[in-house]
């Protein structure tokens, strides 16, 4: 039976290669890949036993486990596609994601069936369920669910699968701007290129050629990395496949709320090399743990920190420069429609955006115009966009689909929605997400770099900057703050602050304070919910 680029393939290729190294690591719980391959081959021939087959959509509703990740690989076993639900959906917005899914089956954490019973006799299609223990104490009966362990229990764990293929499909749903989430398709020989780095991450040899290839890009020194983002979030799930299947450890966050000390316990305890965090909202608690606790942990280990999915701004990277002047620290740009487009080290950063990017034979900025669209020349500003492997559009929404990807060239270009700049030197600045630019008097504002600005005030611990309606300039800038405990701002103070960093048309002409900035699971912000509580006045300070 052939072997292809396909996720199972190649994970099972790994697991023939090095069988007994540690795989995952979730607080007590250590799996080697013959151990975590078994455990996924056993969910996988009770989901084939219960009807799911090639295709049929499995909802994931989970919080952070070895769980996860076998449920994950036990779909892509079955040719079955994984289904990422978010644990903090309300009712409607779970209805919606079970239904728009078409979702047949889903594996979930106890706690949640008191969640799935409200919406259970209105998803229609969903059969199967199978709950994680998690000692919520939540009755299988109310839902039909079956026990995990029980579930697994009795089945082979041998493999004796059909063949599969490099284009079989697994979506992501990513949460917009507006409406609801939309599922992101991807097959996976596309994602392992466009985010995975078609497996040369760590091997001098690059991407593979050939499926068989990923053997050899395994490394005889396994690296150790941890992901700290919930595996709902793109990022996350994409970096825990990255570490797989290149034969590393990986290791994940089991606590249900992010806690900077208990976090740099775990990179201590398991001695972690690689850190992957999702932008400020991981960056804030991290530094502020190092801070308040000088020389308790040993992190002589950590030689990489790589942020993704959110904004990691300059004065960020900077604090942990001050504590690990010798770790490689990255800033990747990409999004789940596109991948990885880029990272930036910090070497060729401009005075504008979140980060500088090399062009690439993948990646260009796209200008969309009226009568067609059109590469842009030096120095223009326009959409980044990839070509070659790419997503294959949204699920059952065609409308967004076709808004989405342009034909140039015979060349079919995924706009990713971030705005950019091609440099005079062929470089590629991101400035932020285009659908959130504030037009005030005619001039762009990109929030992103305001709350750059933000940030760098000692006693802003987290910003989100939003465009509100102006009578006299259409918008005007307005920023939501989270002032660090105990210290008092005011707008002249954080104007003036601002002055120093930015020009004068993008400075906040309002602030408002909040306790806590609404931020998703994730770590990405919730611009929605920051709008609103500026545009009813709340917490606003002159």
């Amino acid at each position: 039976m052939a072997t292809h680029f396909n996720l199972a393939d190649l994970f099972e290729t790994v697991v023939d290669t090095v069988p007994a190294r540690e795989a995952l690591v979730c607080g007590d719980s250590r799996l080697s890949f013959a151990e975590l391959d078994a455990g996924a081959n056993q969910l996988a021939h009770y989901l084939a036993g219960q009807g799911v087959k090639a295709g049929d959509h499995v909802g994931l509703y989970m919080y952070n486990g070895n769980e996860y990740l076998e449920a994950m690989l036990a779909c892509f076993k079955i040719r079955a596609v994984p289904i990422n639900v978010n644990y903090r959906y309300v009712k409607a917005e779970l209805l919606y994601i079970f239904d728009n899914a078409d979702m047949v089956a889903c594996i979930h954490h106890r706690e949640f069936i008191p969640a799935i019973a409200d919406v259970r006799e209105d998803a229609k299609t969903l059969k199967t369920l199978v709950s994680v223990d998690d000692h919520s104490g939540a009755a299988l009966a109310m839902t039909g669910s079956v026990n995990y362990k029980a579930a697994k229990a009795g089945q082979r764990s041998d493999r004796n699968f059909s063949e599969r293929s490099g284009d079989d499909y697994f979506v992501i749903y990513t949460g917009g701007t507006t409406g609801m989430p939309k599922g992101v398709m991807w097959p996976h020989e596309g994602i392992f290129f466009a985010a995975m780095g078609g497996g040369g991450h760590f091997s001098p040899l690059g991407p593979c050629e050939k499926p068989e290839d990923i053997a050899s890009r395994i490394t005889e020194w396994p690296m150790r990395g941890i992901a700290l983002a919930p595996l709902i979030h793109g990022a996350s799930w994409w970096y825990a496949c990255i570490q797989l299947l290149a034969g590393n450890a990986l290791i994940l966050n089991p606590n249900r709320s992010f806690d900077g000390a208990a976090v740099w316990q775990i990179v201590a305890d398991e001695k972690v090399n690689a850190l992957q965090i999702v932008g400020d909202a991981m960056a804030i608690p991290l530094l502020e743990a190092l801070a308040e606790n000088p020389d308790r942990w040993d992190l002589s280990a950590v030689f990489s920190i790589g942020s993704g999915g959110a904004i990691f701004s300059d004065v960020k990277q900077a604090a942990f420069k001050a504590y690990f002047p010798n770790v490689f620290l990255t800033n990747s740009f990409g999004s789940s429609e596109s991948g990885q487009m880029g990272m930036d080290n910090g070497s060729k950063k401009t005075a504008a955006g979140l980060g500088n990017v090399s062009r690439s034979d993948y990646m260009d900025v796209i200008i969309v115009e009226e009568s067609a669209p059109r590469r842009a020349e030096l120095g223009e500003t326009g959409i980044f966009a990839r070509i070659g492997y790419t997503s294959a559009g949204y699920y059952k929404d065609p409308v967004k689909t076709a808004e989405t990807f342009v034909e140039l060239d015979g060349k079919r270009y995924l706009l990713t929605g971030d705005a950019a700049k091609l440099e005079a030197d062929g470089s590629i600045t991101v400035l932020g997400r285009g659908s959130n630019c504030i037009n005030s008097g005619g001039e762009k504002i990109f929030p992103e770099e305001v709350e750059g600005a933000l940030k760098a005030h000692a006693g802003v611990y987290d910003a989100l900057v939003v465009g509100l309606g102006d009578e006299r300039f259409g918008s005007r800038v307005s920023a939501v703050i989270q002032p660090r405990h105990g210290i008092n701002l005011d707008l002249s103070t954080i104007q003036e602050h601002c002055r120093k960093h930015i020009a004068g048309y993008k400075i906040p002409r309002e602030i408002h304070l909040i306790q806590e900035l609404p931020r998703a699971p994730s770590g990405k912000p919730d611009y929605n919910l920051a709008r609103a509580y500026a545009e009813s006045g709340k917490g606003a300070v002159g």
